[in-house]
């Protein structure tokens, strides 16, 4: 029996697989369990169709992040934030604040998670900060804190 792989099943193979297996093992395991489904004409284009809608859906997405990409890059991001008589922040600037200020800002909404804030900011001055925004594309914001 030939089937299409549609999860990866460990020994056997991964999604996208066409494997001969025995019909056992086909029907009552793979089929019944959902990590598979027999391989037709029908079941085999169609699994082709969702992988090419899936790679174009990426591309786009991939496009996105390059445009939002050049527009951080972009930016000079000010803060304005307390400090006290020897220049020092009163506390630190936090990725959540950086991400509050570009949304107010700029209108760019960015997950706070993917602000990295290496070491901690505790004195004005300009920074660079790297946003990850995902499928391995990286932005650096260039960030400048005044005191108040």
């Amino acid at each position: 029996m030939k089937v299409l792989l549609i999860k990866d099943v460990k020994g056997l193979g991964k999604a996208g697989d066409i494997k001969e297996v025995k019909d056992g093992y086909g029907k009552n395991f793979l089929i019944a369990k959902g990590f598979a489904k027999l391989a037709t004409d029908a079941v085999i284009k169609q699994w082709q169709a969702q992988q090419r809608k899936k790679e174009e859906e990426e591309a786009r997405e991939i496009e996105k992040l390059k445009k939002l990409k050049e527009k951080i890059e972009s930016l000079k991001l000010t803060i304005r934030h307390k400090t006290g008589a020897n220049g020092a922040l009163f506390g630190a600037i936090t990725n959540k604040e950086i991400a509050q200020h570009l949304k107010k800002d700029y209108s760019i909404d960015i997950d706070k998670k993917s602000i990295e804030v290496h070491p901690p900011i505790k004195q004005t001055g300009e920074y660079e900060i790297d946003i990850k925004l995902g499928h391995g594309i990286h932005a650096k914001l260039d960030l400048i804190i005044e005191g108040e």
